[in-house]
């Protein structure tokens, strides 16, 4: 589905919402503000926003709430809101399909650099739907049970479909164009941060940790995504 070209701020801060809009509106987009978090999922589906900056404690309906109803049918950028620290909602936030959190104080410089960057993958992402279908192969994998395919926005493990977010769909395709290579957090750092993505190390490995119980791996001895201690990930190549 086609996005809109505006942006949706749910919170019901309304001091940080007219600061946080203001200063988006100065740097030449449209904002739409949402503070009941009951409407909220209306107004992300219905409206289909090109991005949506989403706060975690609101009234009515909780922003993972939200989040997690939304994402049925909406498939543009999501940005969570957190409390400092909250490593609950950092979890529960990106497993349910948040694409990016930034915690709260927000600084308006830092939320514009994350909104560019989030909007910059989207748009990366959308020209893959352009693809002719001669040409699509190149953009699919086939390895050790699992094929990804980074124009149908699918991946399957011995014929099962992976239920997976945008993030970790990407960063599954790096390790399969990787595959029986290590793959150092280093070089999956700088291809999220190019992608828009929160590229620390401890997010990298919460998200490993996400594919492999997807994936149906054991995280103590893990057969298909490898740890290499020290280096990075190896996506297993038999």
């Amino acid at each position: 589905m086609k996005l809109n070209d505006w942006i949706l701020i749910v919170d019901d801060d309304t001091e940080l919402t007219e600061l946080l809009s203001g200063f988006l509106e100065k740097n030449g987009f449209q904002v739409k503000t949402e503070a009941n978090g009951a409407k909220a999922v209306k107004a992300i589906v219905e409206g289909q926003p090109k991005l949506v900056i989403l706060d975690v404690m609101l009234p009515d309906l909780d922003g993972l709430s939200i989040c997690r109803e939304a994402r049925n049918n909406y498939e543009g950028p999501i940005l969570m809101l957190t409390a400092l620290e909250d490593d609950v909602d950092e979890v529960t936030g990106l497993e349910i399909g948040a694409d990016d959190y930034l915690a709260k104080p927000v600084r308006s410089r830092v939320l514009l650099a994350r909104v560019r960057a989030l909007l910059r993958r989207y748009d990366l992402l959308a020209k893959y739907q352009d693809v002719p279908e001669d040409e699509s192969d190149q953009y699919r994998i086939k390895v050790n049970g699992l094929t990804i395919d980074k124009v149908a926005r699918s991946a399957t493990l011995y014929d099962n479909t992976l239920d997976l977010t945008t993030s970790e769909f990407e960063l599954l395709w790096i390790l399969a164009e990787n595959a029986g290579d290590v793959v150092t957090r280093e070089a999956i750092s700088e291809s999220f941060k190019e992608m828009g993505y929160d590229s620390s190390t401890r997010t990298i490995d919460l998200r490993i940790s996400h594919l492999r119980r997807k994936m149906g791996d054991d995280p103590k001895v893990p057969k298909l995504i490898k740890t290499v201690r020290g280096k990075g990930y190896q996506l297993a190549f038999h």
